[in-house]
């Protein structure tokens, strides 16, 4: 079977050198939060989650004009939803919104550059298109697993563990993809043991707890 690996600069991590399956996770559960003081690196991490959740859905858009799979529409709108739930806590905590409102377009020049390279490659072919699904599934829970760490805020901790949930499944959706197509997919951010332990696990209904 065909093998791709992609080198992408991990540029996600919450100092900003660092970071969705059908609509399995659209039932994201909300908390109402306390308004709190937010640490530099809370602040950063939602900024960043905010545009790299666009990156998903917009590349995911851009694959599906190319070939019309119901996979990358489906998990759009699922990126959509995690979009408008970072939304909620910026306007909770007094952020700005760096999203712009252009597909495609970003604030931050670092997922400028990766939108750019994502969709040059996923225009390749369907396979191509699909093993960059699986990369950004696997960059977001990366980053989301990272960004856990930096904060003790219940609904922030709410919010990256409904999305870390539905990354699990898109991920799991795009590897089954993936194989259809007589690929396979090497892991570039988690490690090998966490992407099998993904894939071993059963498809999760997010949002309910």
């Amino acid at each position: 079977m065909k093998t791709l690996k992609y080198f992408l600069p991990i540029i996600f991590l919450v100092t900003l050198t660092q970071a969705s399956c059908s609509n399995d996770d659209d039932d994201v559960t909300t908390t109402t939060p306390v308004v709190a003081t937010l640490t530099q690196a809370e602040k950063d991490g939602l900024i960043q989650m905010r545009e790299e959740e666009k990156l998903a859905r917009d590349v995911y858009l851009y694959s599906f004009d190319l070939y019309g799979k119901q996979i990358f529409t489906n998990i759009s709108n699922s990126e959509q939803k995690h979009m408008d739930r970072i939304l909620e806590l910026l306007v909770t905590y007094n952020l700005p919104d760096p999203a712009s409102t252009e597909i495609g377009v970003f604030n931050n020049p670092d997922l400028q550059k990766l939108y750019n390279d994502l969709t040059a490659l996923s225009k390749k072919s369907l396979l191509d298109a699909l093993l960059v699904g699986t990369t950004i599934e696997d960059l977001d829970i990366y980053d989301l697993e990272e960004l856990i760490k930096t904060t003790n805020k219940s609904d922030i901790l709410l919010a990256y563990d409904n999305l870390n949930c539905g990354s699990r499944n898109h991920m799991r959706a795009y590897t089954s993809q993936v194989i259809g197509e007589g690929g396979t997919y090497t892991v570039q951010f988690i490690t090998d043991q966490r992407y099998q332990e993904i894939l071993a696990g059963d498809h999760e209904k997010c949002g309910s707890h």
